[in-house]
């Protein structure tokens, strides 16, 4: 057999399990042992036709076979930064620009202490260069995140919710400050393997 004709997509759980011939409950087979890799060929009904790694071609109840991951994409050029800290870099410079009309104004006198406090709310600023390295303060996600110059990562995050964004200047002071979109959580799922139970798997055709 050729040897790169055998792609694993399948192993066997780990108590072993029966096979069969054919999808037939009364052609019982040779047992798989635990955990052995099989090709899944094709299905009828809960019945699953498996490829061994010799070469031999059984029938098992499919729903107790387990899946292997899929092979990772073939890597096609060097590994992407993580992230690029350029943006947060800009966002940090607007909300320093933001701050600092507002003191002018108020330095001024075209803007009086309550306004510059309700104008204010909300604005966050954390920004620290020591040589090439950079930690920089994400409102958004109320974190604060590290660049050593080719990657932004975070540093230290907590769990309070983020603030709401500060008004403009030219908002009423009566108007709502509009409040940030929430990051969605992705929040992945496990899969479970199906218990044996003590029947045979049901044929194709059956109800």
């Amino acid at each position: 057999m050729d040897d790169f004709a055998f792609r694993p997509t399948h192993v066997a759980p780990p108590g072993g399990m029966a096979s069969w011939t054919a999808p037939d409950p009364a052609r019982t087979a040779a047992r798989l042992d635990a955990l052995l890799p099989v090709q899944l060929l094709g299905h009828q009904g809960d019945w699953a036709q498996v490829l061994c790694s010799n070469g031999w071609i059984t029938w098992v109840d499919g729903r107790l076979l387990i899946a292997l991951p899929q092979p990772p994409p073939t890597a096609g050029g060097p590994p992407a930064r993580t992230a690029d800290p350029r943006p947060a870099l800009a966002d940090a410079e607007t909300a320093l620009a933001r701050y600092r009309a507002l003191l002018e104004d108020l330095a001024a006198g075209t803007l009086d202490l309550e306004s510059f406090r309700e104008n204010s709310r909300g604005l966050r600023v954390g920004l620290v260069v020591d040589g090439e390295a950079l930690w920089v303060f994400d409102p958004v996600h109320d974190r604060w995140c590290y660049c050593d110059g080719l990657q932004l990562q975070t540093y230290a995050a907590t769990d309070r919710p983020p603030p709401s964004s500060p008004r403009p200047a030219s908002t009423p002071a009566s108007a709502p400050a509009p409040a940030p979109a929430a990051a969605p959580t992705a929040v992945p799922g496990a899969a479970s393997s199906p218990a044996r139970g003590p029947y045979a798997p049901t044929q194709a055709g059956e109800p």
